[in-house]
C-alpha cells in the first residue's frame, strides 16, 4: 500500500502541478494560436527571426531560459518590478512564476502543430468567404479555426503535458519551495536526493509516465476523431 498511496506532500505537488500546467496552457494557447496563424499565413520582414525566437526554448538549456526569466521577471527585473508595482503580480519564487516558466517552455510545442494545421487549410475556402462579403475575422472563426482544430487540440494537450513535466527553467526561476513551487518534477528530484526517498521517487515516476503517456494517446485519438468528423461534414 505504501508503494501506491500518495503521501500528503506528494498529493500537494501533484495538485500544484495541475494548477501550474492549467494556468500555463490558459495563457499560452491563445497567444500560440495567433503566432502560429501569423507565421503560417504571412511573410514579413523578420519572419525567420520570429520563428527562431518562438522555437528557442526547445534548443536552449532550460536553465538558461529560467535565468532569463529570473532577470526579466524577478522582483528587480524590468518587467517583474513593473508588474508587481502596478498590478501586484509577482512571479519570482511564486507558483505564478512556475506557470510562466511552464508556459514559455511549452509554447513551441503548441505553436508547431497549430501552424501546420493552419498551413494545411485551403486558403481558397477563406477567399471564397471573403468574396461573399464575410469579414476576415468571421472567416477565420467560422472556417479556418474549425478546420485547424485537430492541430490546436493536439498542441494544447502536448503543451499541457510538457508544462506538467517542466523542471529546469522552473527550479532556476522560482526555486523548489514546498507547497508553493514544488511541482511533480521538483518533488521527484527532491525524492531522489533523499536517502529514503526511493519509494516516493518510484511513485512519482509512475505518475509522470502515466500522465505523459495518457496525454500523447489522448492527443492522437482526439485529433483523429476531429479529422474524421470534419471530413464527414465536408463530404
Amino acid at each position: 500500500m505504501d508503494l501506491l498511496s500518495l503521501q500528503p506532500a506528494e498529493m500537494q505537488a501533484l495538485l500544484l502541478t495541475l494548477k501550474v500546467a492549467g494556468a500555463a496552457l490558459l495563457v499560452a494557447l491563445p497567444l500560440a494560436v495567433l503566432v502560429a496563424y501569423g507565421l503560417a499565413r504571412y511573410r514579413f520582414p523578420g519572419h525567420g527571426l520570429v520563428n527562431a525566437l518562438v522555437h528557442m526554448p526547445l534548443v536552449l538549456p532550460p536553465v538558461v531560459t529560467g535565468y532569463v526569466l529570473l532577470v526579466a521577471f524577478g522582483r528587480k527585473g524590468p518587467i517583474g518590478s513593473f508588474l508587481e508595482s502596478t498590478l501586484g503580480l509577482s512571479f519570482a519564487f511564486n507558483w505564478t512564476g512556475a506557470a510562466l516558466a511552464a508556459g514559455v517552455m511549452s509554447f513551441p510545442l503548441i505553436v508547431r502543430p497549430v501552424r501546420l494545421s493552419f498551413e494545411a487549410v485551403d486558403t481558397k475556402l477563406e477567399d471564397a468567404a471573403n468574396s461573399l462579403g464575410a469579414h476576415r475575422l468571421v472567416s477565420f472563426v467560422t472556417i479556418t479555426l474549425p478546420l485547424a482544430l485537430p492541430g490546436i487540440l493536439g498542441g494544447a494537450i502536448l503543451g499541457f503535458a510538457k508544462a506538467m513535466g517542466e523542471f529546469g527553467a522552473t527550479i532556476t526561476f522560482v526555486s523548489n519551495i514546498p507547497g508553493e513551487t514544488r511541482t511533480l518534477a521538483l518533488a521527484l528530484y527532491t525524492a531522489t536526493q533523499t536517502p529514503s526517498g526511493d519509494i516516493a521517487a518510484f511513485r512519482l515516476t509512475l505518475i509522470a509516465v502515466f500522465v505523459a503517456f495518457a496525454a500523447l494517446i489522448a492527443s492522437e485519438v482526439l485529433a483523429r476523431r476531429l479529422r474524421r468528423r470534419l471530413g464527414g461534414d465536408h463530404a
